[in-house]
């Protein structure tokens, strides 16, 4: 009867489990997915742009335009389509350019522009970090040191709970805990300042 009972409940866990998948092969070059939107972090403009730009066959998602000469400016494009709370969420990404910085990454439980988790690589200084944001002040959470070549990478994320883990090309990194936002929220992915970064293969389970 208890063998019974557990194979019932992973099956039920397992029929509740959801998948998203955006590889923006679909979305017209120049366009945003449906659903997606793309804002600035303590901003009443939004000056950052992101587009869908075809690259060889492949479609795919990067910053074209950002603020000049201001170090602070969080650029956003996610969705609040996805209420994610726990799960795992991944992307691949291609840090091309920036002197402010560089480099981006995944963001999660995003309940505003100003309030959300951020996982980030920056190849200026070589190391992938948790942050947290809220009321639009950032505070790191988690850091370790890594250097990338340059090109496409994998990053993601596990929430559990409290509890997230961040990996890179497969290879977990970070770890840590952390009840600053605890509601579900939307996901997408972040820069800041001039990093033109590209994004593409957008996974989301929960």
């Amino acid at each position: 009867m208890f063998k019974y009972l557990l194979i019932t409940a992973a099956l039920v866990l397992t029929a509740q489990a959801k998948e998203f998948h955006e590889d923006f092969e679909s979305v017209k070059a120049q366009q945003l997915p449906s659903g997606w939107k793309a804002q600035m972090t303590d901003s009443k403009t939004n000056s950052a742009v992101w587009k869908v730009q075809k690259e060889k066959e492949n479609h795919i998602l990067t910053l074209t335009e950002f603020t000049k000469g201001d170090r602070g400016p969080f650029n956003l494009c996610f969705t609040d389509k996805i209420d994610f709370q726990d799960g795992e969420i991944s992307v691949r990404f291609r840090a091309n350019s920036g002197n402010i910085d560089q480099g981006g990454g995944l963001m999660w439980r995003v309940q505003d522009r100003d309030n959300y988790y951020v996982a980030r690589f920056n190849p200026l200084e070589d190391n992938f970090r948790f942050y947290r944001v809220k009321e639009g002040n950032r505070g790191e959470l988690k850091s370790s040191d890594i250097h990338l070549k340059n090109g496409w990478h994998t990053m993601k994320i596990i929430q559990k709970a409290k509890h997230f883990e961040g990996y890179i090309d497969g290879k977990k990194l970070l770890e840590c805990d952390d009840d600053s936002i605890q509601k579900s929220g939307g996901v997408g992915v972040w820069s800041k300042a001039d990093a033109a970064t590209s994004f593409d293969d957008f996974k989301v389970s929960y």
